[in-house]
């Protein structure tokens, strides 16, 4: 089946099941040109618990999809590609987080969205890479264990230096790419033009950049900005996604395109395939999806 005819088809099945298509900034330009919505984790896990459609095609890596279903446990939730895994996510365990309890009780402990769900689970409160360092300023605890991104643990002591932060040493692999020489080459290739990057960005590539924000910061701050060019340090999925909001200005990935393998595997047949078969499905058990929604909630009441 041709491309056309393939969307053609997933957008039949769409409206026949009642659908609804949610897509990762970093996903494939198809994938995201043919989302209903196109975000970051959490905001797709909330938007999604907020549409209508009870057949949920998440287009992202797992522990994404996985929080979608944990905020709309009486929705079927469909990933494309089961294998669409995170080592971020990966790399904390929850007997990890049951370690950092015992040795640091005075501590409460602050993990990152992109966690799975049965770390969630044990979690004082879930953070985003836009939040992190104003809910970390506004636990009660003198004392944070942050995980899983050490980076974006880095940055968050960096601005909340008034706390004790204990960073579990865990990274994105592709945001762990992005070198000191990138800024300097950026800046000698592009001079004046802004660089923004994500605070996942190792801490001397972060120190130098002229912006530090999550997906949806980036989009708000090019939105907003008079100037028509842009140097982005993040997945390279996420320029096709800035290109769609400023088509006027031009963008420039920092040094050369990073690129998540995971956020690709998604492909038009894998979402048809979904759309046909509703599989494979997010499943979590009730004591999951009751205790893992907790932390998030906390998160919106801060």
């Amino acid at each position: 089946m041709d491309k056309e005819s393939m969307i053609k088809r997933i957008k039949e099945l769409k409206t026949q099941k009642g659908a609804i298509i949610v897509a990762h900034n970093y996903q494939i330009p198809d994938i995201q040109d043919l989302a209903d919505i196109t975000g970051d984790s959490l905001e797709l896990a909330r938007k999604t618990a907020a549409a209508k459609e009870n057949l949920i095609i998440f287009c992202g890596v797992k522990f994404m999809a996985e929080t979608a279903k944990i905020l709309s446990p009486n929705k079927k939730v469909v990933i494309p590609r089961i294998d669409a895994g995170c080592p971020l996510a990966d790399c904390v365990t929850a007997e990890q987080v049951k370690e950092y309890r015992v040795k640091y009780p005075d501590a409460m402990i602050a993990g990152y969205v992109n966690t799975n769900a049965d770390v969630k689970v044990l979690l004082d409160v879930c953070v985003t890479s836009a939040n992190a360092v104003d809910i970390v300023r506004k636990l009660p605890s003198k004392r944070v264990v942050f995980l899983p991104d050490k980076n974006l643990g880095y940055w968050v002591q960096k601005n909340v230096p008034e706390k004790e932060v204990i960073i579990h040493q865990g990274g994105c692999i592709v945001h762990m790419m992005f070198k000191k020489e990138d800024i300097i080459k950026s800046r000698e290739a592009h001079p004046g033009v802004k660089i923004i990057v994500h605070p996942e960005c190792p801490p001397e590539v972060v120190d130098l950049a002229d912006m530090v924000a999550s997906t949806a910061g980036m989009i708000k701050y090019v939105k907003e900005s008079k100037d028509d060019k842009f140097i982005i340090g993040t997945e390279e999925g996420h320029l096709h996604r800035l290109k769609k909001e400023r088509p006027d200005a031009q963008f420039y990935s920092l040094g050369s395109a990073k690129i998540c393998v995971n956020m690709k595997k998604t492909r038009l047949e894998d979402v048809l395939k979904a759309l046909e078969t509703e599989t494979p499905e997010i499943i979590l058990d009730d004591y999951i999806i009751k205790n893992a929604i907790k932390p998030i909630e906390k998160m919106v009441a801060f």
